[in-house]
């Protein structure tokens, strides 16, 4: 059975988007949507109605600016059409709440949210929930930005949507930035990057410590690194220390296991990863030879169509996705302000 979506837009990541759902069985993109007429692989209309009229899509993917993601998600709704939205499905708390109540009840909208279907990621989740390290009680995130980093640091937490209080505050200093998202950029001078650091206060005992610097995304410069800290042990990047008896320690290894190396002829390719002989994390997508970001984007395609068709849960509904942007804005408030931010109860929480 073969699942049809649009794209609105076809930018960068919608690009991204389509080159991933080509490769996957049962996915189909019928359309984009653009402003101005160019050549496509798939076929362009100049509007949503215009595409929803001709293609009748089962779903659609919003790939815009976030200012525009509001009214095409509405839109859509309102023509009773699932949506997968790009992040972040609105700008502000204002818009997060007028969307919310415009379609939050509809049960149609999720957000693209694929940092936690990333292989380390969901691996690290995996061990998590093992209870190696007892009940976690604080998550580290220095490698993206904002509502990214609060997605992995309330789903490791299991956070839900509890207020936050967030302390935060910025820094500048001068770094080299030899990639963007183009490649190689030539430069060999170091130029101003901000760092911003904010502790996430979820009570309960429960926290979260956000570390970015602009560009870190995709800056090789700087390390990325995760912490789970437990009530009895620790994970780190790919390393737990945990109990192994009443009066006994251990480190164990997250242990990635890569095809491809020296003698191992079966090609370069990412097959699970593991925690001693407990295999945390298989990769659905073998021989595709996908890096960890087109595993998780193709991840995410194919649990939205799952969950179109009825055959699955939905993979990040709109509450999850309002509340991680709410916590990312609350972050650059009190930076900006220099001032604690206590998010508040929303409807997406009273009425999800």
């Amino acid at each position: 059975m073969t699942t049809t979506f649009a794209l609105v837009g076809f930018g960068f990541r919608a690009a991204a988007l389509h080159r991933v759902a080509a490769a996957l069985d049962g996915l189909h993109c019928v359309g984009a949507v653009v402003r101005s007429p160019r050549p496509l692989p798939v076929p362009a209309y100049g509007s949503l109605d215009e595409c929803l009229t001709g293609a009748r899509p089962d779903f659609v993917i919003t790939a815009v600016p976030s200012p525009r993601n509001p009214d095409l998600i509405t839109e859509c709704v309102a023509r009773g059409v699932p949506v997968l939205a790009e992040t972040p499905p609105a700008p502000d708390p204002a818009g997060l709440r007028a969307l919310w109540a415009a379609v939050g009840r509809s049960g149609l909208v999720q957000v693209a949210e694929q940092y936690p279907l990333m292989p380390t990621h969901a691996a690290r989740a995996a061990a998590v929930r093992t209870g190696v390290i007892g009940t976690p009680t604080q998550v580290h995130v220095s490698s993206t930005q904002l509502y990214h980093a609060v997605a992995l640091i309330r789903g490791l937490l299991g956070a839900g949507h509890a207020p936050a209080t967030v302390r935060a505050n910025r820094t500048e200093a001068p770094l080299l930035h030899p990639l963007d998202r183009a490649g190689w950029t030539g430069e060999t001078t170091p130029r101003a990057a901000t760092t911003t650091i904010a502790t996430l206060d979820f009570g309960d005992g429960r926290s979260g410590l956000y570390d970015f610097t602009t560009g870190q995304t995709r800056n090789l410069l700087r390390f990325r690194r995760l912490l789970v800290r437990g009530t009895h042990g620790e994970l780190h990047d790919d390393e737990i220390v945990h109990l192994t008896g009443p009066r006994g320690l251990a480190r164990t290894a997250l242990s990635r296991r890569q095809s491809g190396h020296e003698l191992d002829l079966n090609g370069f390719d990412t097959e699970s990863i593991t925690l001693g002989t407990e295999v945390l994390w298989t990769n659905p997508y073998a021989r595709r030879r996908w890096n960890d970001d087109e595993i998780a984007t193709a991840a995410l395609l194919d649990a939205t169509a799952a969950w179109v068709r009825g055959a699955g849960p939905p993979p990040y509904p709109l509450a999850e996705a309002a509340q991680d942007h709410l916590i990312g804005l609350a972050i650059e408030e009190s930076a900006a302000s220099d001032r604690p931010v206590t998010t508040t109860v929303e409807a997406w929480t009273a009425d999800p």
